[in-house]
């Protein structure tokens, strides 16, 4: 089949997380399995945007904001809607990774346009509200969401948001798990580093508790001083808290901001690394910790992570109540440990085969693109 994944930014520096992430994992493991496949999306970026991304063929158009002020979602290029015309005209199916933005709109007009079939998939991005720019865009987007053959979802309170927006009309809402690859090798045999760094690998943001990993680094350097804790990701807008709370706690010998990584980086961060941690409170499914799992490393995360009772079951991660005292236990026995660091990193390696594996997730879209009647 000739697949057509659409997503609204890729960007070196991991800007727009988990769809970007996902829509990836997934036309990789299409394109392995004799796809024809293409991610179309803006760009943005230090360099040019490259032919193709993880073996898939890029199609792409720079980043413009259109819109100001409004984030991601005035995001667009003039000549983008063309290049999805194109794609979406040789494609038997079509992808959207949907959220409430222009990128997103448009490719849900051309796909309607040119009478191809599409799923979308909204990774939690479009929920209810009551703003008055998003009703006046829910006019022309939520009419478009109800004629996909299938609105894939990721947990139940996804499922209940999306329908209180789609309302009676909806199209079946369907379950997808996210899934990784999972590169070839033994977790202990691909980790580099010295057993001693640790890091947060996420969006400098409110939500994800940058603040805490650094109370936490505060705590286990008293007990560990020769520990070292990087801060990984794209600042929006905790960075000079952040920065400020490394100063007051007196850690900047310890502590330190490495910037913003494109994803290969941050898949050799994570090998880098004896612990990744990540204190973000109620994520549905955080990529960033399958992706520390898939890499081999200890994962130290929060009770309130929608897969956090499945690692704790299979203990394939060290689970919190995400107080900077619980990171802080769970991280100094990880670094005083390395048998447990290393059973660690063997049952999440197992658990992303057997429970977070891409496979599976490309098994039910080869089905849903493959089947059921377009809604044309």
């Amino acid at each position: 089949m000739r697949l057509v994944h659409v997503v609204t930014l890729v960007s070196d520096d991991g800007a727009f997380g988990g769809p970007t992430s996902v829509a990836v994992a997934q036309l990789q493991e299409c394109a392995a399995r004799g796809h024809d496949t293409t991610l179309v999306s803006l760009w943005r970026g230090r360099t040019g945007a490259p032919e193709r991304i993880a073996g898939v063929r890029f199609v792409s158009r720079p980043a413009r904001r259109l819109v100001p002020g409004r984030g991601c979602l005035g995001l667009m290029h003039p000549r983008l809607p063309l290049d999805l015309w194109r794609a979406m005209g040789r494609a038997d199916a079509v992808h959207v990774h949907a959220g409430r933005d222009l990128v997103s709109l448009t490719a849900l007009v051309v796909a309607r346009l040119r009478g191809v079939g599409f799923v979308t998939q909204t990774h939690g991005m479009v929920e209810p509200r009551n703003g008055a720019v998003a009703r006046l865009f829910d006019r022309l987007y939520v009419p478009l969401l109800r004629r996909a053959r299938a609105c894939l979802v990721l947990t139940d309170r996804e499922r209940r948001e999306l329908s209180a927006v789609l309302g009676p009309d909806a199209p079946p809402l369907v379950d997808l798990p996210n899934g990784l690859r999972v590169a070839p090798g033994e977790p202990g045999s691909r980790r580099r580093g010295d057993g001693r760094e640790v890091i947060f690998l996420a969006r400098l943001h409110p939500r994800k508790r940058p603040e805490a990993f650094v109370e936490m680094a505060a705590l286990v350097h008293k007990e560990i001083p020769e520990a070292r804790f990087v801060l990984y990701g794209a600042d929006e807008g905790s960075l000079p808290a952040v920065a400020a709370l490394i100063a007051d706690r007196g850690v900047t010998d310890a502590v330190r901001y490495g910037g913003a990584l494109d994803h290969p980086s941050a898949l050799a961060a994570y090998r880098r690394a004896a612990v990744y941690v990540l204190p973000s409170v109620n994520e549905p499914f955080p990529m960033t910790v399958l992706e520390a799992l898939a890499e081999g490393t200890p994962v130290v995360c929060t009770d309130s992570s929608g897969i956090a009772a499945e690692l704790a079951r299979r203990e394939a991660a060290l689970v919190t109540d995400g107080s900077p005292e619980q990171l802080a236990d769970a991280v100094a026995r990880l670094l005083a440990d390395e048998s447990l660091r290393l059973r660690l990193a063997e049952a999440g390696r197992r658990a992303i085969e057997e429970v977070f594996s891409i496979r599976a997730v490309a098994d039910q879209l080869e089905q849903l693109y493959g089947t059921g009647p377009g809604r044309d």
